[in-house]
């Protein structure tokens, strides 16, 4: 039996990873993990380095990764715009979008392992500014981690947003904590640079974890690819609900609104596929930068 062609990825970056710049490790010759080709930023700069992959591949399939830790709908539904075109030309039949990097209910299980060999007092979870509605939701997910965790104050801050590290590690003084460790919910590092009296809790995965959730996403992805089904059209619908609330007037029916779902009379509503984004949990899903092999 024949065996199947290993893939050449593309990691599309986003505002967790830098636009893709703290991925560069992935990249490097020897890296541990599939073929990585490269990481770019969403929009001409990842169509010109899916383009270069699909090349470099020859006939080989390529699939492309979002690396979302969950907090980025818009990278997904981007990634999938970008890509679309392309399936429909040189990457017909050899291009896939792979499901997410992770989901938010990784992020706050992540999150609880790395802060789990933190010393008792406050995490401070650290971010990238990105989004209204992408910060609300790292706080909700912060809540979460503090509430599975053993850690009684759990709070956030965001490098170039409100609150900053500095002033979140001293609401964190003014609770009461007397240790405060930075930990981040992101691809790159938890603090910038160093803080007075906040320890610096170190990535929030190693690479070789990273590069593992990546061969399972790949994985996952070329099994589908196998079946004729490339991940774009369900990652065009990534963003559907995220954002600001759809209001109505007096009397207007919830649902007259259009969302671009067309439907004929007396068809029913068809719910859209998700199939292709399994929370898919690897040896390496959980495992905390902080934890030795």
């Amino acid at each position: 039996m024949a065996q199947p062609q290993a893939a050449t990825v593309v990691l599309a970056g986003g505002h967790e990873s830098d636009g893709g710049r703290t991925l560069a490790a992935l990249v490097a010759p020897g890296a541990a993990g599939p073929v990585v080709h490269a990481a770019a930023p969403s929009g001409r700069p990842l169509g010109e380095a899916v383009r270069s992959a699909l090349a470099a591949a020859g006939d080989g399939p390529v699939c492309v990764v979002p690396m979302t830790l969950g907090r980025d709908p818009k990278l997904v539904a981007d990634t999938a715009r970008a890509l679309r075109w392309l399936a429909a030309g040189e990457g017909r039949g050899r291009l896939a979008l792979t499901a997410p990097f992770g989901t938010a209910d990784h992020l706050i299980g992540w999150l609880r392992a790395a802060a789990g060999t933190a010393p008792d007092g406050a995490v401070l979870v650290t971010a990238p500014v990105a989004g209204p509605f992408e910060d609300a939701e790292l706080f909700r997910i912060a809540r979460l981690a503090r509430q599975y965790g053993r850690h009684r104050w759990v709070e956030v801050a965001f490098d170039g947003g409100d609150p900053d590290p500095a002033e979140g590690a001293e609401r964190c003084r003014l609770l009461g904590a007397r240790e405060v460790t930075a930990v981040p919910a992101s691809f790159g590092p938890a603090l910038r640079g160093a803080l007075p009296g906040v320890r610096d809790g170190g990535p929030l995965l190693r690479p070789s974890a990273v590069a593992g959730v990546v061969a399972a996403r790949t994985a996952a992805a070329l099994h589908l690819l196998g079946h004729g089904e490339d991940g774009i059209l369900a990652g065009l619908d990534a963003e559907h609900g995220h954002g600001y609330a759809h209001s109505h007037g007096p009397g207007e029916p919830r649902h007259s609104h259009g969302h671009g779902h067309g439907h004929g009379p007396g068809e029913p509503h068809q719910h859209h596929s998700h199939a292709h984004t399994p929370h898919a949990h690897t040896p390496h899903a959980h495992q905390p930068a902080h934890t030795p092999h």
